[in-house]
């Protein structure tokens, strides 16, 4: 059995505190021996909380740090681009939280370094991972509901109205990579290629903006090749909905509004043949998909299984989102494709 694999996070945001780092120790191939974050602090309790060994007050520490080797950025993501490709430098490999980067541009130079570099690096795209969704997709592959045509997925929550005022929240900011679309609606993006296997050939969008110019409201849609359409809604401004269905020639699988995040509650679908109004509910015991994604981006470092979602993948995620967030601003359908 290789030796558990040893990580640093640049960061104490709350994905970290709450979901990755919990994750990583809980693991059975990977621990956290450093934290970096700018106010240290803050980190005091997390670091002794989780047992980390280490608490650097500034990320380039981390980075030189020659026991470490991988790297999860949790950062704001402006910060993505820089950071990884500092990390891949230093001969890291890398998990970088959604949206992998701002635009395709630097999504694209991203993946090239870590290329070069020989390291892997990963969008923390964490849904793939839960049994259901790998449940779903096996079933959809496997013909279960028949030829695959409609995929209607939603990732939407209420910003606090304070925040949303204010707008000095990264989220709302331009310059950030704020905005719903690329916040979580690159969720509904990923889910889409996944459950077709195929790339959108046209986008079209609408979305309501805040002052700062970011949208917080969007509702997208996008056609595949042959039958495949999808509607997404991503939202800052609205009650929660996390959801998503996939319908076919054959059948039709419905979720709840947990179905990107379900926690380590029990999870669960319903599965409706090409009539069936009520349908048969199939059930999931609780499982930490964080925690599954870090084993599996482990077990991709010590060479025994191939990434999940290679840089490729994000970067055909990122030209869809940018497509979508044109189609909003100009009211004109785009083409995407050979051009792309």
């Amino acid at each position: 059995m290789s030796e558990p694999i040893n990580w640093a996070v640049l960061g104490n945001a709350t994905i970290a505190r709450v979901c990755v780092i919990p994750a990583i120790q809980k693991s059975g191939n990977g621990r956290v021996i450093a934290l970096a974050s700018l106010n240290p602090g803050r980190s005091r309790e997390l670091v002794s909380q989780w047992n980390i060994p280490r608490l650097y007050d500034r990320y380039e520490n981390a980075l030189d740090d020659p026991e470490i080797d991988a790297v999860y950025i949790p950062l704001p993501n402006h910060l993505h681009h820089h950071w990884t490709l500092s990390a891949l430098a230093a001969g890291k490999h890398v998990l970088c939280e959604k949206p992998l980067a701002c635009n395709a541009r630097e999504a694209r130079e991203m993946a090239r370094t870590a290329s070069l570099s020989g390291r892997l690096l990963m969008e923390a795209c964490m849904y793939r991972f839960h049994p259901r969704s790998r449940h779903i997709k096996q079933m959809v592959r496997e013909g279960a509901i028949g030829e695959p045509c409609l995929v209607h997925s939603s990732f939407c929550f209420l910003m606090e109205p304070g925040i949303l005022a204010g707008g000095a929240d990264a989220r709302l900011q331009k310059e950030k990579g704020g905005g719903a679309l690329l916040d979580v609606g690159c969720y509904s993006v990923n889910l889409a290629r996944w459950l077709f296997d195929a790339e959108p050939v046209r986008a079209q969008g609408q979305a309501v903006y805040h002052p700062n110019g970011v949208d917080v409201h969007f509702v997208g849609s996008l056609s595949f090749p042959g039958n495949g359409l999808a509607t997404l809604e991503a939202s800052f401004i609205s009650a929660l909905k996390q959801t998503f269905t996939i319908a076919g020639t054959r059948g039709a699988i419905e979720l709840p509004h947990d179905a990107f995040i379900p926690w380590e509650r029990e999870a669960l679908f319903t599965f409706r043949r090409q009539d069936q109004e009520k349908g048969e509910i199939k059930r999931f015991p609780g499982s930490d998909e964080y925690r599954l994604m870090v084993e599996h981006f482990a077990d991709a470092v010590a060479g025994k299984c191939r990434l999940e979602i290679p840089p490729e993948d994000s970067i055909q995620n990122m030209l869809v989102l940018e497509a979508l967030a044109d189609a909003a601003r100009t009211g004109l359908t785009q083409k995407l494709g050979e051009s792309s």
